[in-house]
């Protein structure tokens, strides 16, 4: 420790410089509980981390049946079920294509967000905030996993714990 005035080292306990007479200033007690806090908030984060590890691989199941599904009925795989094959539609292979490229994305999103959490690094905070915005639209569970991301993630309280993870 060192005085804030003169720059020169204090003894533990000393209550005034010896160079210059400059008061010391009492050393700030530790915040109550913070140790508790950090441990219970690395917990949740934890868990959060896991739940887009897990949102990332049902998106991806999901998103695989339903980017078949769509190719199957665009080009006629169901024609069979309709008494006859299906109109071709203007931009079918297009559309397959954009479906195809909206779940990678998803899912590369997710499993982002999950491993930045899952280190801790400031901008896996700023990516899961960002993946919870954008999954607030994917109904039910997208909606929970976006909202309580951001309940998670946002906040000076939360924004300072998780700097000092």
């Amino acid at each position: 420790m060192f005085c804030s005035g003169c720059g020169q080292a204090l003894v533990e306990g000393q209550a005034f410089c010896q160079q210059c007479g400059r008061p010391v200033a009492p050393p700030v007690p530790p915040v109550p509980g913070l140790q508790f806090q950090l441990e219970n908030y690395a917990g949740k984060v934890k868990t959060l981390s896991i739940l887009w590890f897990v949102y990332a691989g049902l998106s991806l199941l999901l998103g695989i049946a339903g980017a078949g599904f769509a190719q199957a009925f665009m080009m006629g795989g169901l024609g069979h079920w309709m008494h006859g094959p299906v109109p071709p539609f203007l931009m079918g292979p297009f559309f397959i294509h954009l479906i195809w490229l909206a779940v990678a994305v998803r899912v590369g999103l997710a499993l982002v967000a999950a491993w930045g959490l899952w280190e801790h690094t400031q901008w896996g905070r700023i990516v899961a905030i960002v993946a919870g915005v954008l999954s607030l639209l994917r109904f039910p569970l997208g909606t929970l996993l976006g909202v309580w991301t951001l309940v998670l993630m946002l906040g000076y309280r939360n924004s300072s714990l998780y700097q000092q993870l």
